[in-house]
């Protein structure tokens, strides 16, 4: 059994409660370590993130996540261990955890401290700290993920753009600067105006009017256009997007902010044998989640971190929860729970 740091017994969190008339409602209150659910792993969360997940996570009803109150939401943590079981992990190690359903069915890291699986955590890498990990977080993961499942699809370089739909998110921010590290030419796609500079900042060479695809047209397939796609848009424009891939080309799915169904027609997949990937970041292993932590550091510039990423308090969180839900949000939000 490895050595303990002494646990604060009381810490603060972001807790969501339901009345008995099943209205939900969320404030900071402080909460008794005693109180964490059950775990080998105990970590003082440092940082958390804003995502569109944890903005369901608030709204009433949970948005279809949260499966029992009281609850502690936030998808993503990184913080330093205070007490572990598991012979991976010791006191004072730096560590993050993204998926698994933490945040949704599983307190989550908008606290002071969270007890969990350490299955689900892997180590900081060497060369970024607790806030920089945060930065990263789901949606860098999640980008990821779906740049090499392209390539492991066959993405190539030199063989014209790849598209990048819902662009300032927090995905496609990640996803612009490192297919442009990996020398990828990028079409960014949004429907904010105000975020072009930063999308070239980042390293898309094209921004495309997101009403310009945003919306279906009656023909099965159109000029072949796109050397892939990662899209966090889905609804129609997915359908628009799948008759615009080149020959043999593939759409990387990793969102559905622009609504869960499309409607496609079947040629596109059988005349020029394009491929969808659905890209899941939530249960990925433990192995294969060190492996994609080790692609970040070769194909991120970390120096735009800074750039992509906002710091935020831990009361800033239930406002900037509805401004992401309205797409409001530009790049990454760092949640710091100790301010």
């Amino acid at each position: 059994m490895k050595s303990q740091f002494k646990e604060r017994h009381l810490f603060n969190a972001l807790k969501i409660e339901k009345d008995n008339n099943g209205q939900t409602s969320s404030k900071i209150q402080p909460i008794n370590i005693e109180d964490l659910p059950k775990g080998n792993v105990t970590v003082a969360v440092e940082y958390s993130t804003l995502n569109y997940k944890d903005a369901l996570c608030l709204s009433p009803g949970g948005g279809g996540l949260v499966r029992n109150y009281p609850h502690v939401p936030g998808i993503d943590f990184a913080g330093v261990v205070e007490h572990s079981s598991d012979v991976r992990y010791n006191p004072g190690d730096k560590v993050i955890s993204t998926g698994w359903h933490v945040g949704e069915r599983y307190w989550g890291g908008y606290a002071q401290r969270a007890r969990i699986n350490a299955d689900w955590l892997v180590p900081v890498p060497s060369g970024l700290n607790t806030y920089q990990a945060m930065s990263i977080g789901t949606a860098g993961f999640t980008a990821i993920l779906a740049i090499l499942a392209l390539e492991n699809n066959g993405l190539v370089k030199d063989n014209g753009p790849v598209l990048v739909t819902g662009a300032a998110g927090g995905v496609g921010s990640i996803a612009i600067a490192a297919l442009k590290k990996l020398g990828y030419e990028i079409t960014a796609v949004t429907g904010r105006p105000e975020t072009e500079d930063y999308l070239k900042e980042l390293g898309a060479s094209q921004i495309m009017p997101r009403d310009e695809i945003n919306h279906s047209i009656n023909k099965p397939l159109e000029s072949a256009t796109w050397n892939g796609c990662i899209d966090a848009v889905g609804g129609s424009m997915l359908g628009r997007v799948l008759g615009q891939m080149k020959y043999n080309a593939s759409v990387a799915l990793v969102g559905n902010a622009g609504g869960p169904i499309f409607s496609a027609a079947v040629i596109p997949f059988l005349l020029r044998g394009i491929n969808l990937l659905g890209i899941d970041s939530v249960t990925q292993p433990y192995e294969q989640r060190i492996k994609v932590w080790h692609r970040i550091m070769d194909c991120l510039p970390i120096a735009l971190l800074d750039k992509i990423a906002t710091p935020a308090k831990l009361s800033d969180i239930p406002n900037l929860a509805e401004k992401i839900l309205n797409g409001q949000v530009r790049g990454r939000v760092v949640v710091d729970v100790n301010q």
